[in-house]
């Protein structure tokens, strides 16, 4: 019963169509984002709350495919020499780390191990030494990510996003040196519907129920 009541309401309530239906996307149509739906996408990030409604976050959003794609590739340097510093141990960890972060098959198709030659690369950056920042920030992303959903569009979180400020082109986000990427979000039209993964659910307790 519990559980035809969950379905019947996830299928009534778009909201809950958006959060079950968003799926990390490592795969694009060659199709660009109108300006005016990114906007709105990031409208709703702003949406998002905040510790003491700071509203930390900044957009820096990449549409060049060319620059992408540099960035992509500087990025994989970097953290090639950082895996390389790391030991053989280590190598091989963060290895079967990023495969099964980037569902492997599309780490050795792809040109773009990074990007996934997605059409739109949101940034988003937050003051350096906040204590709230990283949560803020996450409560954003959520928010930008549910959105694009809702609209019609796929995202993927992408955590190696952060490593362009340690490259020669970091300069080109032209950010202020009191702040840092936190994330990026790639974004753009999905070519692919992969399978729900399958959730943890002895993981609530309800101190006092009776």
């Amino acid at each position: 019963m519990a559980t035809s009541v969950i379905n019947e309401v996830t299928e009534t309530i778009e909201t809950l169509q958006s959060i079950y239906g968003r799926r990390s996307v490592r795969k694009y149509k060659n199709k660009n984002v109108d300006k005016t739906i990114i906007e709105k996408i990031l409208d709703a990030g702003r949406m998002a709350p905040s510790a003491m409604n700071e509203q930390p976050w900044k957009f820096y959003v990449v549409t060049n495919k060319e620059t992408i794609q540099s960035f992509s590739k500087a990025i994989s340097k970097i953290t090639a020499k950082e895996f390389l510093k790391a030991g053989p141990t280590r190598i091989v960890k963060n290895i079967i780390h990023l495969l099964n972060f980037s569902s492997g098959f599309h780490y050795l198709k792809t040109k773009d191990h990074v990007f996934y030659e997605a059409p739109v690369v949101i940034f988003i950056t937050g003051p350096r030494n906040n204590e709230w920042v990283d949560l803020d920030i996450g409560m954003c992303a959520q928010n930008i990510m549910l959105a694009a959903k809702s609209m019609g569009l796929d995202t993927c979180p992408v955590g190696f996003g952060k490593y362009l400020q340690h490259t020669k082109l970091y300069s080109q986000l032209k950010t202020s040196p009191k702040e840092e990427i936190k994330l990026a979000i790639i974004l753009g039209y999905g070519d692919e519907t992969p399978e729900v993964h399958k959730r943890i659910k002895k993981n609530a307790f309800f101190i006092d129920a009776a």
